[in-house]
């Protein structure tokens, strides 16, 4: 049963497709015929949950429409790997990207799935071979494969720790350079980008991204959004999501309303003099 099935208490996300895309976005389906802004994200972007996700309140402080790209459980593959969204994107006034973790892409040592990133298909022979003592096969998810790598060896794991840095942000800078850098990075948490932190299962998203990165990227683009929300922040605004009681263990991950909006709020005060 997909989360948009699951009773009179979901939200209607009026699900739409663009172009040749399978992909599924947040609708109502909008008209490119006009300037637009791009918004290109994962779930978060999508607004899971969230009747008034960033993009729409973003639209309504700029008077300008935004386009909502989230998708669900989305990382840079999905965005790198799909032409319509490349082709949407370089039409608009300009793209915000939500900068999302580097757990969900594909890598030297492992591979997703490339419309739900966070899903797991295969390990390759390189992580085969330094991780022989890993059973791979009753693996699925992203989280749950760092998980048990983690467990297994700190030290083989600071391997797999620093490939994916270093993939999330070869991928950026090469969707940045197909956007022509008119793009502005969004980072949304729970926390600020600081310095490097040790990895644990419970680190919250989005997973391995520093300053130091952040910082690497701010040459290329036109700007930087900076959303930290606090703990009392995410506990009020999870008040505001719509869900069934099936869902609540799903919204509790979710930053929540008050997020959304501050992330509009500093999204309009850097793109305002871009408009």
């Amino acid at each position: 049963m997909t989360f948009e099935n699951l009773g009179a208490n979901a939200l209607d996300y009026y699900p739409c497709r663009y172009g040749k895309s399978k992909l599924l976005f947040r609708g109502p389906k909008r008209k490119l015929d006009q300037p637009y802004v791009a918004v290109i994200g994962g779930t978060e972007t999508y607004g899971k949950f969230n009747p008034r996700p960033y993009p729409a309140l973003l639209e309504e402080r700029l008077g300008f429409p935004a386009v909502n790209l989230g998708c669900m459980n989305a990382g840079l593959d999905v965005f790198c790997g799909e032409q319509t969204i490349t082709d949407i994107c370089t039409r608009a006034h300009l793209t915000v990207v939500e900068m999302t973790g580097a757990q969900n892409l594909s890598n030297r040592f492992y591979a997703v799935h490339p419309r739900r990133n966070d899903r797991f298909l295969r390990a390759s022979n390189l992580l085969k071979t330094i991780y022989r003592e890993v059973d791979f096969t009753e693996i699925n998810f992203t989280r749950h494969l760092l998980k048990v790598l983690w467990e297994a060896s700190a030290d083989k794991f600071a391997m797999v720790e620093a490939e994916l840095k270093e993939a999330w942000l070869g991928r950026m800078k090469r969707m940045i350079a197909r956007l022509e850098g008119n793009v502005v990075l969004l980072w949304m948490a729970d926390h600020a980008p600081g310095a490097p932190v040790a990895f644990t299962p419970e680190a919250p998203n989005p997973l391995f991204i520093d300053r130091e990165m952040v910082e690497a990227l701010r040459p290329f683009v036109r700007g930087v959004a900076e959303v930290a929300v606090d703990r009392g922040e995410i506990v009020q605004g999870r008040a505001g999501l719509i869900h069934g009681e099936v869902e609540a263990p799903v919204a509790a991950e979710m930053l929540g309303t008050v997020a959304h909006e501050k992330a509009a709020a500093a999204l309009e005060e850097v793109i305002t003099p871009l408009l």
